[in-house]
């Protein structure tokens, strides 16, 4: 995906865009770079929610800001979250198996690919809606989760809708709620949160392009651009549909006030669950 974007925004800026991964740390390191980086327009940064939004609020040594050291550019793409059962549970909506939890309270527990991220932190929140203390199981990825929870090792799971998708039009598990405002258009029969009664369970994921803090307001609006361009391009559309994103694309206004409330949203549920990553 950050090929592609380098290769049309390269295009559209008419200067070369070259693209350095900066792996580690959960992309700390590459939060640090964009940090650290000239204040010029050359260097700018593609990140997902967790680096700039949750990554400050649960290590305890992050040394950036995304307020104060980051000059937000575009959302690039959004993602939603999905709620799991195993194909043969009893539940067949997000109430049932509310029921179901009640009757079986030594069960009130589920799933997510890693602890500390947005899947763990919609089950606390979700916990909260329903008035019952559920225990999150981290696993080392979706893939071992997965086999758990189709195997009903695990009662629950919570990962990103694409994850879980494939496997519930196998009929191996049972998606009984998504986390938009709206459904998924993939799952048009599958109610959302908001729908089934709990209007507080809402969670969005996203990808977004910033710059360091400090960087020219002219040279901002000319990566905006570029980057609204781009994605108006039925090819990038598509490259970013295929990674199970939804293409976006914000003024940087618009991204600004997007981080500004994520960090409002999250904060108070962060520290309601007392995860600390380090």
């Amino acid at each position: 995906m950050g090929l592609h974007f380098a290769e049309r925004t390269s295009e559209l800026l008419k200067r070369p865009v070259l693209l350095e991964e900066k792996p580690g740390a959960g992309g700390r390191i590459a939060a640090m770079a964009l940090k650290n980086a000239v204040p010029d327009g050359a260097t700018v940064a593609m990140l997902p929610i967790a680096i700039p939004v949750l990554a400050p609020m649960t290590f305890k040594d992050v040394q950036y800001d995304a307020v104060h050291d980051f000059a937000p550019i575009s959302q690039v793409a959004s993602y939603r979250f999905a709620f799991a059962v195993p194909a043969d549970h009893p539940a067949k909506s997000f109430p049932d198996y509310v029921a179901w939890l009640q009757a079986h309270p030594t069960q009130a527990f589920y799933a997510t690919p890693a602890a500390g991220g947005l899947p763990h932190f919609l089950g606390v929140l979700t916990s909260r809606a329903v008035g019952i203390d559920m225990t999150m199981v981290a696993y080392k990825g979706f893939g071992p989760m997965s086999i758990d929870l189709v195997g009903g090792t695990v009662p629950a799971g919570i990962s990103v809708t694409s994850d879980l998708i494939e496997l519930h039009r196998a009929g191996r598990l049972r998606i009984l709620a998504t986390s938009g405002v709206s459904r998924e258009p993939q799952l048009p029969d599958v109610a959302t949160f908001v729908e089934q009664g709990y209007p507080t369970v809402q969670a969005s994921g996203w990808v977004g392009i910033f710059a360091p803090a400090k960087t020219p307001r002219l040279v901002i609006d000319q990566w905006s651009a570029a980057l609204m361009a781009a994605l108006r391009s039925p090819q990038t559309r598509q490259k970013l549909i295929e990674f199970g994103l939804d293409p976006t694309g914000t003024t940087p206004e618009e991204f600004a006030a997007i981080v500004a409330g994520d960090i409002a949203r999250w904060a108070p549920i962060i520290k309601a669950s007392g995860f600390r990553a380090d």
